[in-house]
């Protein structure tokens, strides 16, 4: 196994232990009422979208050249398609 790959699953296992000892509830201001909602819960929710948005930020980015849809590039057999045949005589 590659270390990235057992990082990820010792992070994973730590993450899950964490989670595990701290199920008690705890009063959770939102911005328009109070709840009490689970550590687990919060915890859990935080780091699922800590792992979304860092998928997000760390993902290589598509780019499209618009000089590949305006010029599209040439194939070989074109090229020798375009020779004239005086051209054509010379090269060879």
């Amino acid at each position: 196994m590659r270390a990235k790959t057992i990082f990820i699953i010792v992070f994973t296992v730590l993450i899950t232990v964490f989670l595990m000892i701290n199920t008690d509830q705890v009063s959770f201001d939102f911005i328009f009422a109070k709840a009490d909602v689970s550590k687990l819960l919060v915890i859990g929710v935080c780091t699922f979208i800590g792992f979304i948005l860092g998928y997000m930020a760390g993902r290589p980015k598509v780019t499209i050249s618009t000089y590949d849809k305006e010029h599209p590039q040439e194939k070989p057999e074109d090229v020798k398609k375009s020779i004239s045949d005086e051209d054509r005589d010379y090269i060879n």
